[in-house]
């Protein structure tokens, strides 16, 4: 196994950035904050953002291009690296920024485990080969009622899948967050059960539009946003996207999901984007784009239908929420 020390440089967060990012976070900060439905979203509130100091970039990444990105308007990278759920460092949408600034992702080691050939325990840059790296823009929603529009620079999750060489067994594929209460102070408190975990089926991991990521922006990822590397679903919630990856598990029976755990009314194991099927406490049909004023239609699949609905095909998706 190699551990591989990235190195860090002192430079101008010009000279990092691609200038596509280095320009609209200056556009952003210079109108203050945005403003949803004529109220500012907590979090990304002016008074908010202007107390909260610049960050600076992480490693530029090169990716490539995928055809299937999305050509809708980006989120603002400051609203994106600000607006967070990571209740590892916090449970309010500013805390993972400010609480996460000086979390360490260097050197980083993933272990592979459970019903496949190749095991063990990889360093992060060795499961993902930078020369491999896609930039992919996906729509993502919160179950929370708010989305965005993100660039995320990885790979496919189905080629490191391949790598691994699951056995005919292996039906599902588990996830787990780092646990470390000293780093991650909100592991402190009792509001989940840690660490946290997540799970996929084996055809949903594997589907075209499931990736790895490790930047966002044409960057490195920033702490709050799961560094250094986090799993991307974009028809399923947010918090199906599970940050700071220490294992990944090939197993035969549906694995535990945390927030499952925490309240198996509210949240179920699959999480698709569905506007048909109300949380409990709130409905699903519209959402709120950062940075827009008015509220939209939620789309079935977050508007992935044609890529990923075939796998569902048969299932009762009220029951299978």
């Amino acid at each position: 196994m190699l551990i591989k020390n990235l190195a860090t440089s002192h430079v101008g967060e010009n000279e990092v950035t691609p200038e596509r990012v280095f320009k609209a976070r200056r556009r952003f900060l210079n109108m203050g904050a945005a403003t949803i439905g004529g109220a500012a979203i907590s979090g990304i509130a002016g008074g908010l953002l202007g107390a909260l100091p610049a960050r600076a970039a992480g490693a530029s990444l090169n990716p490539g291009k995928w055809s299937g990105s999305t050509d809708e308007p980006l989120t603002e990278f400051e609203a994106a690296t600000s607006y967070n759920n990571f209740y590892e460092f916090g449970t309010s949408k500013e805390g993972p920024r400010l609480n996460a600034e000086n979390f360490v992702t260097s050197p980083w080691t993933v272990e592979i485990a459970g019903l496949a050939k190749n095991t063990g325990v990889f360093d992060v840059w060795d499961l993902i080969k930078k020369d491999q790296l896609q930039e992919r823009i996906y729509r993502h929603r919160c179950v929370e009622g708010w989305s965005m529009v993100i660039p995320w620079v990885g790979v496919p999750l189905v080629e490191i899948i391949k790598r691994m060489e699951p056995a005919s067994n292996a039906k599902y594929v588990a996830f787990q967050t780092l646990h470390d209460p000293e780093r991650m102070p909100g592991q402190q408190r009792s509001v989940l059960q840690w660490p946290y975990v997540e799970g996929l089926r084996l055809d949903e991991a594997m589907n075209s539009l499931t990736m790895l990521a490790v930047g966002i922006y044409g960057q490195e990822l920033p702490p709050q946003n799961g560094a250094p590397m986090r799993l991307v679903v974009p028809w399923k919630y947010g918090f199906k996207g599970i940050k700071s990856i220490v294992k990944i598990e090939f197993t035969e029976k549906q694995p535990p999901t945390s927030w499952n755990i925490s309240a198996p009314t509210e949240y179920g194991f699959y999480s698709n984007v569905n506007p048909n099927v109300s949380h409990p406490r709130w409905s699903q049909a519209k959402e709120r784009r950062i940075g827009e004023f008015l509220r939209r239609k939620t789309l079935m699949f977050n508007g992935y239908a044609d890529e990923v609905a075939s796998m569902y095909s048969g299932m009762d998706l009220e029951k299978f929420f």
